[in-house]
C-alpha cells in the first residue's frame, strides 16, 4: 500500500516535471524540470528494487547529463530576448496531446489485457551491483579501461576547444 502511494507521488513529480520543461520559457527553469523527472525516473527504479538502474539514473543522467546541459546553459547566457517568440506554443502543446490521447489509451487498453502477475519484490539478489562490477571488471576490462581513456580524452578535448573560443571572443574585444 505504501509503496503505491510512493509510487504515485514519484509519478506525479515526473508527469509535473515534463511539463515545466514544455511550459517554462526560461531554459534554466525548463532544466530544472528535466532534473525533478529523472529524478522521479530513479525513485521508481529504487521501488522496482532495481539497484544498478537507479544509480546509473542518479550519476549518470541527473549528475553528469544535467550538469553538462546547465552549464551550456549558462555558457551561452541566453537572455529573454534572445529567445524565439512563440505566439502559438501552448496550441501546439494542446495539439500535440491530443493527438497522442488515442497511443495512451491503445496502450492501456494492450496493459489492461495482460494476464494478472505477481508484482511483489523479489527478495533474491536481483539488482545487486556485485554480480555486474565482477562480471564487468573480469571479462571486460580492457573495454572499461578503453572507454575511460576515450572519456578522458573527450574531456580535454572539450576544455581546450572552450579555452580556444574563450581567447579568440577576448581577442575580438581589444
Amino acid at each position: 500500500m505504501i509503496a503505491n502511494i510512493i509510487f504515485l507521488a514519484l509519478a506525479f513529480f515526473a508527469i509535473s516535471g515534463a511539463i515545466a520543461m514544455i511550459l517554462y520559457k526560461n531554459p534554466m527553469f525548463s532544466a530544472l524540470g528535466v532534473l525533478i523527472s529523472m529524478l522521479s525516473v530513479a525513485g521508481m527504479f529504487a521501488l522496482l528494487n532495481a539497484t544498478f538502474l537507479f544509480l546509473i539514473q542518479i550519476i549518470v543522467y541527473a549528475g553528469a547529463i544535467m550538469t553538462l546541459i546547465l552549464f551550456i546553459i549558462m555558457f551561452l547566457n541566453i537572455n529573454e530576448e534572445d529567445l524565439p517568440n512563440e505566439p502559438h506554443k501552448y496550441r501546439l502543446i494542446t495539439i500535440g496531446a491530443i493527438i497522442m490521447l488515442p497511443l495512451n489509451i491503445l496502450v492501456l487498453k494492450a496493459v489492461s489485457l495482460l494476464p494478472e502477475k505477481d508484482l511483489s519484490t523479489l527478495e533474491t539478489t536481483f539488482g545487486d551491483l556485485k554480480p555486474l562490477g565482477i562480471t564487468l571488471y573480469d571479462n571486460w576490462i580492457v573495454a572499461v579501461e578503453l572507454i575511460s581513456i576515450l572519456l578522458l580524452i573527450a574531456l580535454v578535448g572539450s576544455v581546450v576547444l572552450a579555452k580556444k573560443r574563450k581567447t579568440k571572443i577576448i581577442d575580438k574585444e581589444d
